[in-house]
């Protein structure tokens, strides 16, 4: 249950619309649901402004949408990440507005009324083999209401395709740069722009590269300022964090 819903239900249990049983009734499962294989946190949103992610890696079907079905019950708002074939085939034989996002391995639902993105998050991605994990950043930060725009493909390789692009790195609110191999990419980003540059190292490359050990501790050794970096192949934490960021420098903006 979100905040308005929350204030919406206790407005009509005050004006006697709703009478204090069926109050009751309605909160009954808040702010924790135990279906026996999981615990859902339904005061998530309330606390920070969207409902619990479900991981969707490790998890059956069957579990899959139960959960799903307990957060759609309580909430607007849907984000499954990780998602196997079985679990998002099974998501949306059980939920008819589900969307498979297959390049990201997520399952979105969105029945909130149509709210205006805001700000701006730029995903920029070294090459086309990292550019699940940077989709997943794209729909993560989409689902938390921020603008996004991608620029795939421009990695150092041909530093050229990113210089050509200079002027739209610069307009937007934060950046998150996505590669692999030797994780180059975000300082150069870094050192381009004033703004905050998230970097995400992915498992792409040569033995060498030691599935995305190489490019971690490139990012976490930048010399670029502003700089900072999420796990291996994470997406999700990316676009998250790059999304609160966004959403506290629109809020900024217009104070």
């Amino acid at each position: 249950m979100g905040p308005q819903e929350l204030e919406t239900l206790l407005a009509s249990v005050s004006t006697g619309h709703l009478t204090v049983a069926e109050g009751v009734r309605r909160l009954a499962h808040w702010p924790s649901q135990d279906l026996g294989h999981s615990t859902l946190d339904l005061q998530r949103e309330l606390r920070c402004g969207h409902p619990e992610v479900v991981y969707g890696a490790g998890k059956t079907p069957e579990q899959l949408v139960e959960i799903a079905t307990a957060i759609l019950a309580a909430h607007e708002r849907l984000l499954v990440t990780r998602v196997p074939e079985t679990g998002a085939a099974a998501l949306l034989s059980a939920l008819p507005d589900a969307e498979h996002h297959t390049v990201a391995r997520v399952v979105t639902v969105d029945r909130a009324p149509e709210r205006e993105a805001t700000g701006l998050v730029l995903v920029v991605s070294a090459g086309t083999s990292d550019q699940g994990v940077a989709e997943e950043a794209v729909i993560t930060a989409r689902m938390l209401g921020a603008e996004v725009e991608h620029l795939y493909d421009v990695g150092v390789a041909g530093i050229h395709r990113l210089l050509a692009r200079t002027e739209r790195l610069r307009e937007a609110n934060v950046l998150i740069v996505v590669a692999g191999m030797e994780g180059a990419l975000p300082s150069v980003v870094g050192g381009l722009v004033d703004r905050p540059v998230i970097a995400v190292p992915t498992s792409v490359g040569y033995g060498a590269s030691f599935g995305g050990i190489a490019a971690l501790l490139a990012m976490l050794n930048s010399c670029a300022s502003g700089v900072t970096v999420v796990n291996i192949d994470n997406g999700f934490g990316a676009g998250y964090a790059a999304a609160l960021i966004n959403r506290t420098t629109q809020a900024t903006r217009q104070a």
